[in-house]
């Protein structure tokens, strides 16, 4: 730009100042250049690229070098703004790789060998020891365990497994020694699946254009046409010379290209990128922030994102008048105290005071049913409806001497903003869906708390996976909320991929095109309010530059616009339309919404 500047302002020879002016024009075109020949021959295509090169160039040829050199500077501080927020694919896939058991114990002629997992063949015989990573699907056949599920599920509860059950790898043994026969080798297995799901993704991802793309492919061929037919017809229509037609032609060019536009456009999204950072809403792209206005389908995980993910004591119904509520969570804190479930602690939230548990004896826990102790001369047990042999589906029951006392109802803790934000995600008619790994009771009751009636329960990833493909039809535009390992590769492969920054996996960030840092859903609601305003304030500016541009090219058609007056004209609009951009700033900048 600088030697463009020179050679049009400083006095030297004429060589000197072409041979830097035609430095000067490729220094600051060739990238533009790449871009609109890639696009022509990849797509058939043509947009704003080409229109700023034959625009630089007639200006070239007009002689009018300053107009030229601003036009295409203007330009590239437009796209420079742009490309600050588009994300930059990353492949890092570091998280799900963590996954991956370094090594296996096979058992070969009562021996226990340790191999590689790409060693491992169908029908081998694994051991699988207490905190140990399944490293391939199979079936148990030794043994009975509980398997931490929630690399895969999201869910934080454990699952009992015994003979003759399938288990799956990336699940985590959390108690017994298990023997298990192996049904899928390493690449066939669902981690294998996973990781290869989240690098195939982003090939399906559909590109969704942004207005000012779908607008530049219909300005720029109709302002190309009606130039050519300026050079041909004028000449007959005003009797003038093909020399002066041309000329008319490339000034008609010159004017048309949207430096308003240019810079206006690219400065609305990184605006509209910006505030929406400063609330809290990270949006890696201009495109992703465009489209969040016309998504028409929004599909929740449910753990960590509807729900805290942590399990919580919702109520304790008493059936048994000789109990008192605060002798009942003294019981029942007594028991927990000494579990490992994953309920225990949200046991142990009911009371601050410390309990003394050692007058309890033979302290047993029961897999995937309970747990049972003595306490002086009564027998208590705390666990499901089998355990406590009550017909209640309740989560959680109390038994004391063989007598139903108490019913604890848990649940892992709705969002407070769960209700709220999918109130506003249906004022804006977007279908909501809730994918969940949890029990189908479970999921149904916490779908119908907050509204979602769309419901699919008990998914691994793949499963989540494939039913999006299903979900998502040819014209929709559909988004994912998630924030664990499991969702990665849906929020890879959806159009906008929302992620929970606060305690989302960093996997789940990875793939995701929008981050919520601080968990908070009703964020999703705001994003798109901003990006629905961040339009409007878009198709302002292209109306108002487009509307001044249509008025001065047709004076300059007929030879009553001058270069200079289109200069003057296009910098003021340029002006006027960084102005109104603002306002995108002042409504949103920092405001608790």
């Amino acid at each position: 730009m600088l030697l463009g500047i020179a050679g049009c302002l400083f006095n030297i020879s004429e060589v000197l100042k072409q041979v830097l002016l035609v430095i000067s024009y490729f220094l600051l075109l060739y990238k533009t250049g790449i871009k609109a020949i890639n696009l022509l021959v990849k797509n058939k295509t043509i947009d704003e690229n080409v229109l700023i090169i034959i625009s630089c160039l007639g200006a070239y040829l007009l002689g009018q070098n300053l107009e030229g050199i601003m036009v295409i500077t203007l330009y590239i501080i437009g796209k420079i703004l742009e490309e600050k927020a588009i994300n930059n694919t990353r492949n890092s896939i570091n998280e799900l790789l963590i996954l991956k058991p370094d090594f296996a114990n096979k058992k070969e002629k009562g021996k226990i060998v340790k191999i590689a997992v790409e060693d491992i063949k169908k029908n081998d015989i694994l051991v699988i020891r207490k905190g140990e990573k399944v490293p391939v699907d199979g079936i148990v056949v030794k043994g009975s365990t509980l398997l931490d599920a929630s690399m895969l599920t999201g869910e934080q509860e454990y699952v009992l497994i015994k003979e003759n059950d399938n288990v799956l790898s990336g699940e985590i043994n959390v108690e017994n020694l298990i023997e298990v026969k192996v049904v899928n080798e390493f690449k066939e297995s669902t981690i294998s699946r996973i990781l290869s799901f989240v690098e195939d993704a982003t090939d399906k991802k559909l590109h969704v254009e942004t207005l000012v793309t779908k607008i530049s492919k219909i300005y720029t061929p109709t302002v190309l046409f009606l130039a050519v037919l300026i050079m041909l017809l004028l000449p007959n229509l005003l009797s003038i010379s093909f020399t002066q037609s041309f000329y008319r032609g490339l000034t008609f060019l010159v004017i048309s290209c949207p430096c308003a536009i240019a810079i206006s456009v690219p400065l609305s999204y990184f605006t509209g990128i910006g505030v929406s950072s400063k609330n809290g809403i990270l949006i890696k792209g201009s495109n992703y922030l465009d489209n969040l206005a016309h998504m028409n389908k929004l599909i929740f995980d449910k753990t960590g994102t509807l729900t805290t993910g942590t399990f919580e004591v919702s109520n304790i119904k008493i059936f048994d008048s000789k109990y008192s509520k605060e002798k009942i969570i003294e019981m029942l804190i007594k028991g927990e105290t000494n579990s490992s479930h994953p309920i225990a602690n949200s046991i142990l939230k009911l009371s601050d005071e410390k309990i003394d548990n050692s007058n309890i004896k033979n302290f047993k826990e029961i897999n995937g049913k309970g747990i049972s102790y003595e306490l002086g001369n009564d027998i208590v047990k705390i666990g499901n409806s089998k355990m406590c042999e009550c017909k209640n589906e309740t989560t959680l029951h109390l038994n004391v001497n063989g007598i139903h006392v108490a019913s604890i109802d848990i649940n892992d803790g709705i969002k407070s903003d769960a209700f709220d934000s999918i109130e506003k995600l249906n004022d804006y008619n977007i279908n909501i869906y809730m994918f969940t790994g949890d029990k189908k009771n479970i999921a149904l009751e916490i779908g119908r708390k907050v509204g979602i009636s769309n419901i699919n329960y008990e998914m691994l990833p793949t499963d989540k996976y494939y039913e999006y493909e299903k979900i998502k039809k040819k014209d929709d535009i559909v988004g994912f909320v998630g924030d664990g390992i499991n969702d990665a590769p849906v929020l890879k492969r959806a159009d906008i991929g929302i992620a929970m920054g606060g305690l989302g996996s960093a996997i789940a960030i990875e793939s995701s095109d929008i981050v919520l840092m601080s968990d908070e859903i009703r964020k999703i609601p705001l994003a798109i309010k901003i990006s629905k305003y961040t339009n409007l304030i878009i198709k302002q500016n292209l109306f108002f530059a487009i509307s001044i541009k249509l008025f001065i090219l047709i004076l300059s058609t007929f030879g009553l616009a001058t270069m200079w007056f289109a200069v003057f004209a296009d910098t003021g609009v340029t002006l006027i339309t960084i102005l109104n951009t603002l306002r995108i700033f002042n409504k949103f900048n920092c405001k608790k919404k």
